[in-house]
């Protein structure tokens, strides 16, 4: 935040002077929220400056369109994905901001509609949290040649993208990644080039994730290797996706679920569409959309309804950037038929 003081004189002779100081509060855009406890600048707990003090936000009905403002207001990106229960940790101070309403084209997070300044029935262990698209450091790993989530390890090591030997990566090392790059949990590690045989380097180092790390440059590493490794070795991974197609004997047919906060749930057939549908089939490598499925055509779900009024552009890398409502009534399942298959 940037101060300026403002000198303003009041005379009354020229022998008397009263002088009245004044603070005029400057902000950025980038001095008004910030991501706190997480990874990168571009992940963490939500604060907003107000009267000059930091204060958090409330969860309650927090969602993608806020998570939105928050990214873009910062350059961080699209939103990955909206987290509540102080994910990030408990804040101090104030809780400035509660049922935060945006409709995401806001340029800032305080443009948003909510209860109002310093109005809640919360308290810090409640705090809103985001994850972004975007981040201040490299990108430390990527998979390649598979499906999102799914694919060969590469990881970024002097500039070049080098592939890891899958005698040097277990399940810990699985989990960070898979969370590293906004995905489920790790299913499944695969060696023998399951995804291929990469190009160039392959990484002289061993990672010794414990599991818990945001990134795997976080990890600890042993470069005392006692092998030599090739590409036939390369080792592949499978992330869960974040949305799936459940209760069909096809893999890209079936009732949508997505997973949030831990919990796979349902996705409310209200104005669903084929631009939504297109995201889906996309997001999970199952090529074009061909129909859209509601009145819970592949049965009733269980668990959550985390999405309703489903309203994505069609151009989304992945459902939950399309904006949404939470609030649900009465709800029938959204339901999907894709043209390709996952494999």
């Amino acid at each position: 935040m940037t101060y300026f003081h403002i000198f303003i004189c009041l005379c009354k002779t020229l022998s008397h002077l009263e002088e009245i100081v004044f603070t005029l509060y400057i902000l950025s855009s980038t001095d008004s929220v910030r991501l706190v406890d997480g990874s990168s600048h571009c992940a963490g707990r939500v604060e907003v400056l107000h009267r000059g003090q930091w204060g958090s936000v409330c969860d309650d009905d927090w969602d993608m369109r806020d998570a939105a403002v928050v990214c873009r207001e910062l350059g961080c990106g699209e939103a990955v994905d909206v987290l509540g229960n102080s994910h990030f940790g408990p804040g101090s101070g104030p809780i400035w901001m509660d049922d935060v309403d945006c409709s995401g084209s806001e340029s800032t997070l305080k443009n948003c509609r909510s209860a109002g300044w310093g109005k809640h029935n919360c308290n810090q262990t409640k705090n809103a949290g985001v994850i972004c698209s975007g981040k201040l450091q490299y990108i430390w790993v990527r998979l390649v040649g598979g499906p999102r989530c799914s694919g060969r390890v590469e990881v970024l090591h002097e500039n070049t993208w080098a592939t890891v030997c899958v005698e040097d990566f277990d399940q810990q090392d699985a989990e960070v990644v898979c969370r590293e790059l906004g995905c489920g949990p790790s299913m499944e590690v695969l060696g023998a080039a399951a995804f291929g045989r990469g190009e160039g380097q392959v990484w002289t180092e061993e990672l010794q994730c414990r599991g818990n790390e945001s990134q795997i440059n976080l990890c600890p590493k042993s470069s005392t290797l006692t092998h030599d490794c090739s590409h036939d070795n390369d080792v592949g991974l499978l992330c869960a996706d974040m949305v799936r197609l459940a209760n069909s004997s096809r893999p890209c047919t079936g009732r949508v679920e997505i997973l949030h906060q831990g919990q796979w749930g349902t996705v409310c057939d209200d104005d669903w569409d084929m631009r939504d549908a297109a995201v889906v089939c996309r997001e999970l490598g199952c090529g074009e959309a061909v129909d859209v499925m509601g009145k819970a055509h592949f049965g009733p779900g269980s668990g959550p309804i985390w999405m309703n009024k489903v309203a994505c552009s069609g151009s989304e890398s992945t459902l939950k950037n399309c904006g949404s409502s939470r609030r649900v009534s009465d709800c029938h399942l959204a339901g999907v038929i894709c043209s390709g298959k996952l494999y």
